[in-house]
């Protein structure tokens, strides 16, 4: 996985795993073996552990995040590799179609790029004054990931008058670069597409977004709750879940050529009127009503 092994949010997703697992007639204790790898995402690690992983020649391989299935893929095209969070698996080259992926992957879309175009919505609908918007994300981390979402957000950026600046980050340090160059020009304001790195540094992108006044939008659920200003994107904890049952029917003889990728099946928001209050912002009663869960503490 592309987290710590000890972070919060990737415990509370694999146990959703290991319960729908069990759910489904598969537990550790009795007919099934699950051996776990964690990155923190570090982008010389993952080679390193798909290696490792595939040298116990496992009946099937869970990949959490495109780098992680596009390091397994290079090790194997006979193990069944089921994927989550993965946003581009046709332009991966993981799967042929999402209807017939045709290999040995598999599994749940993360997201279609057009949620690019919600993610600049919701931004200037909190702070209509946005005249720009940064795309933080790691290009070495994300792949194909980070420009599938960058070509949807210029595509749909002039429609909102939004001007759309590409930061590429590695790590802790160019983060803290790209926010604060970025904040120098007013009206600004922050999106975060899934990415590992940026989520293992998620305390300083929060920080560094309230330090400088500017308006972020988050794809999970946790930077609302350490603090951010809002988040829209899937339930992960239900993919995983998702996840599972498709692991359960390799193990039952299913090929995951013919199993089609699935689609997400919840989509949540989550706004912090503490954090906006602090930034200077109303929010609308429209994005209020819309609201999944709202934090005011």
């Amino acid at each position: 996985m592309a987290y710590a092994e000890n972070d919060p949010e990737g415990i509370v997703r694999v146990a959703k795993f290991r319960q729908e697992l069990e759910r489904l007639g598969w537990s550790e204790a009795h007919n099934v073996r699950i051996d776990y790898r964690f990155t923190a995402a570090r982008a010389d690690q993952f080679q390193v552990l798909a290696k490792e992983l595939v040298a116990l020649r496992p009946d099937v391989i869970l990949a959490h995040a495109t780098v992680s299935a596009a390091a397994l893929q290079q090790e194997t095209r006979a193990i069944p590799i089921v994927f989550v969070n993965v946003s581009d698996p046709i332009g991966a080259g993981f799967v042929t179609s999402l209807a017939r992926p045709g290999g040995n992957l598999t599994g749940v879309l993360h997201y279609e790029a057009s949620i690019a175009g919600k993610w600049l919505a919701m931004l200037k609908e909190i702070a209509p004054r946005l005249a720009r918007a940064t795309l933080v994300g790691n290009p070495k981390v994300m792949l194909t990931g980070y420009d599938y979402f960058l070509r949807a957000a210029e595509a749909t950026a002039p429609s909102f008058a939004i001007e759309l600046v590409p930061s590429h980050v590695e790590n802790a340090a160019d983060i803290e670069r790209a926010i604060e160059s970025f904040a120098r020009v007013p009206n600004g304001g922050l999106v975060l597409p899934p990415d590992s790195t940026t989520n293992v540094h998620r305390d300083l992108v929060i920080g560094l977004a309230a330090r400088h006044r500017l308006p972020a939008i988050y794809t999970a659920r946790l930077f609302v709750t350490a603090g951010g200003l809002m988040s829209y994107g899937t339930d992960q904890v239900e993919m995983f879940g998702q996840a599972a049952t498709y692991i359960d029917r390799i193990l039952r003889g299913a090929k995951p050529a013919d199993l089609p990728v699935q689609a997400p099946t919840r989509y949540e928001t989550v706004l912090n009127l503490k954090t906006a209050k602090a930034l200077g912002l109303e929010v609308p009663p429209s994005l209020l009503v819309r609201a999944d869960e709202v934090i005011d503490k």
